[in-house]
C-alpha cells in the first residue's frame, strides 16, 4: 500500500486529517499514523475512504491495473 496516497487524497479534497478520521470513526492520531504508515488502515476504513474521494480502492491504495 502506497500510503502517501492517503495524505495526497486528502489534501486533493481540501480535508483535515481531523474531518477525514471523524468520517471514518477513527480517531486523529490513527489516521496521523495511516498516512505515515505506521498503522494499517482496515479494509471498512479503506472502503469508506474511497467512498468520500469517489475513487476505487485501487486508486486508493495505488493498485496498478494489469
Amino acid at each position: 500500500m502506497n500510503y502517501k496516497l492517503l495524505k495526497t487524497f486528502r489534501k486533493r479534497y481540501g480535508f483535515t486529517q481531523a474531518e477525514v478520521a471523524e468520517y471514518a470513526g477513527v480517531s486523529r492520531q490513527a489516521f496521523s499514523n495511516f498516512e505515515r504508515g505506521l498503522r494499517e488502515p482496515s479494509i471498512k476504513v479503506l472502503i469508506m475512504l474511497a467512498d468520500l474521494y469517489h475513487i476505487s480502492l485501487d486508486e486508493l491504495v495505488g493498485r496498478e491495473q494489469k
